[in-house]
């Protein structure tokens, strides 16, 4: 019995570590990249300051050249750094991908839980499901042969005319590869996220609370806004937040259809752009050629900027489940 008791004392003991193992190495990871991350972009932060954020302008400088000294760091001469148009082309980007994505993975969702059944449900989930296991530079190949072009000769034309009422509708649709397109292809990635999550969500709602309301007479309709919606709200929230964090985090599809555009601010919803990720992808070989090392330090920092706005968007998310769950929580009260 002593022998059986150490080894179930000592199992234990490994269990318990092994555990704390598992359960920290998140935090661990996160820590590790955060530092690393951070560590990299202060020489960036020491040359270009804010003007890394408001500037427009991304400039090298000459590699192969004189060297400059500029707050006690070094970099390239002519060398600038702006990063206003690469965190305006993710985050337009990904907000038209949500605004797409949102209520075609609610309908979705609705249609799985609740309106279809027997193998038919299974292999409409089975068919979502693979969608999200695509390779994104499949969507993106996608993206630049159906649907820049769908965008160019037929999508952008009749969008155009909306102008006269939304002036960001306006202007020239050009080749098709740009913001729209970025944010289409966008929001083929991120519906198959949202929609598995919300299913799941629905079918959590009690059976009772939806029959007790079609007893009531409301309709199917009435049921889905008043019960089942409300219901999942919250973690329909964070459905919403996991989306919108793979979207503003997408390389490979956005490089290959939002027109690599660097220097330049989009002034409509046809204008080519170019994401943070995208850039990082792009830039980070010839970077590699900066005798400075400040070009590197310079995606470091855009990294930086990304992990920040992604990670702000998830604590945002939280906040509005909180704030729901409290609400929520008083009014039973």
């Amino acid at each position: 019995m002593k022998k059986v008791s150490s080894g179930i004392k000592t199992a234990d003991k490994v269990f318990h570590v092994a555990t704390g193992i598992a359960a920290s190495s998140p935090v661990l990871f996160l820590l590790a990249i955060a530092a690393v991350v951070v560590v990299q972009s202060i020489p960036s932060i020491r040359l270009m300051g804010w003007h890394f954020i408001t500037g427009i302008e991304w400039n090298v400088g000459n590699t192969y050249g004189a060297l400059m000294h500029k707050n006690g760091v070094t970099a390239a001469a002519g060398a600038s750094f702006g990063a206003l148009p690469f965190i305006i082309g993710t985050l337009a980007s990904s907000v038209i991908a949500l605004m797409i994505a949102i209520p075609v993975a609610l309908f979705t969702a609705l249609i799985l839980a609740y309106r279809l059944h027997g193998w038919v449900q299974w292999i409409v989930s089975i068919l979502v499901e693979l969608l999200a296991g695509i390779p994104s530079v499949v969507i993106g190949l996608w993206g630049m042969v159906v649907l820049a072009p769908f965008v160019a000769h037929g999508l952008g034309p009749v969008l155009t005319h909306v102008g006269v009422l939304i002036p960001y509708f306006r202007g020239p649709v050009g080749t098709g590869m740009g913001l729209l397109t970025s944010g289409i292809v966008l929001a083929v990635m991120v519906v198959p996220i949202i929609t598995a999550t919300t299913r799941d969500l629905l079918q959590q709602v009690p059976v009772l609370y939806r029959e007790g309301g079609i007893g009531l007479g409301m309709t199917t309709w009435e049921v889905v806004r008043y019960i089942a919606v409300p219901y999942i709200r919250e973690g329909f929230i964070g459905a919403i937040a996991l989306g919108w964090g793979r979207a503003m985090g997408e390389t490979m599809a956005v490089l290959m259809v939002s027109g690599n555009a660097i220097n330049f601010l989009p002034h409509n919803l046809y204008s080519p752009i170019s994401s943070m990720a995208a850039v990082i992808a792009s830039q980070l070989d010839s970077a590699m050629s900066d005798g400075s090392g400040m070009a590197v330090h310079a995606l470091s920092e855009l990294a930086l900027v990304l992990l920040g706005l992604t990670l702000l968007t998830n604590l945002l998310a939280r906040l509005l489940v909180s704030r729901t769950h409290h609400r929520r929580q008083g009014v039973r009260a």
